[in-house]
């Protein structure tokens, strides 16, 4: 069987951290051939590290000598290499989000349909063992139909103090854009994408902006601090069902909380950690699994259901269009926010 040829766009942290060693356990069905990076030295040193045999400084070079590509690339430019990948034959897999806007979203989405091409982005966190198997319940009758879901995506003091994270030009935004949108995506996997009926929020970084504040991954700059570090909204489904969603990077909370459950007619789930509420027998029961199949690394997953799909073995877990879902909530969220202040 012909081996799927990878290249790797954007030689960071997210790169090295997660896709190529993930990439790495399916040797015998695929292969990382090429890396490229606008510095180029920082690819020839990625390139040496995980003895990958190409590396270049401009990915478009890059293009013709592989089948697929891995896009880790600050936000701003998701869109535009994405679709130059799928224009050039090659499938996709992209780091979240999607892109900077629903719209950018919409036109990847056009040119992997008209190149016939895989479009994956990477929410990692649907491929997590107890994501998955909260999946499975919720196409069963134990909840029933969902009504209610919260979300909390909260840490305490932690701005990322490294890397680009708080640039909105690159990013296009902070916590929301960046932690906050793996739960969202998540919860609305979970409940089956319904359509949106309207989306209420509220952003805030006025305590980023305070000097001499006690953080605890790095050092960012508090006069330039222009990216929302706390975020909240309510969203309404065409359906009936409402969700709950809180996000933070920075927050005056005891401990770090991420919590996402649903109630619905018959029960509720948690997935982190799992556990099912249920009545039986005129009881309430709380019931927690002894054991959940899966892998612990969701980056395993993830590559291994990218490789698949792209040799049409398996259909993408994270499909594009469900992924713009995402986007289309976080931009209504920061125009709802945008309208309030202004109001």
């Amino acid at each position: 069987m012909k081996k799927l040829k990878i290249g790797i766009i954007g030689a960071g942290g997210i790169a090295t951290g997660r896709h190529i060693p993930s990439f790495r356990h399916f040797s015998d069905q695929a292969e990382i051939t090429a890396v490229s990076d606008i510095n180029v030295h920082r690819a020839e040193d990625v390139a040496k590290e995980f003895g990958i045999p190409q590396f270049f400084g401009d990915y478009t070079e890059m293009l013709p000598e592989v089948d697929a590509v891995v896009v880790c690339t600050p936000n701003k430019y998701h869109a535009e290499i994405s679709t130059n990948a799928l224009e050039a034959g090659v499938h996709v897999l992209c780091e979240k989000p999607m892109a900077l806007s629903a719209e950018e979203c919409r036109g990847m989405i056009e040119t992997a349909r008209a190149n016939e091409r895989k479009l994956a982005i990477a929410y990692h966190y649907r491929y997590m063992k107890e994501s998955q198997a909260a999946k499975k319940v919720m196409i069963t009758e134990e909840i029933g139909t969902p009504l209610v879901v919260r979300i909390k995506a909260l840490r305490r003091r932690k701005v990322p103090g490294w890397g680009v994270f708080t640039n909105k030009e690159l990013q296009g935004g902070g916590s929301l854009i960046d932690y906050g949108c793996h739960l969202l995506d998540l919860a609305l996997w979970l409940i089956g994408n319904p359509e949106i009926k309207d989306v209420t929020g509220s952003t805030y970084n006025a305590l980023s902006k305070i000097p001499n504040q006690v953080n605890l991954w790095g050092h960012y700059d508090h006069q330039k601090f222009n990216v929302d570090d706390h975020v909240t909204a309510y969203i309404r489904f065409k359906n009936g069902t409402s969700l709950l969603f809180e996000t933070s990077w920075a927050t005056n909370i005891r401990d770090d909380e991420e919590h996402l459950s649903i109630s619905g007619v018959n029960g509720g789930i948690s997935v982190f950690p799992m556990e099912l509420y249920t009545t039986k027998y005129n009881m309430l029961f709380n019931s927690q699994p002894a054991w959940i199949p899966g892998e612990e690394d969701p980056g395993i997953l993830q590559a291994k259901n990218f490789i698949a799909a792209c040799f049409n073995e398996e259909e993408l877990i994270v499909k594009p269009e469900e992924a713009m879902q995402v986007s289309e909530v976080i931009d209504a969220i920061y125009e709802s926010s945008r309208i309030t202040v202004q109001e």
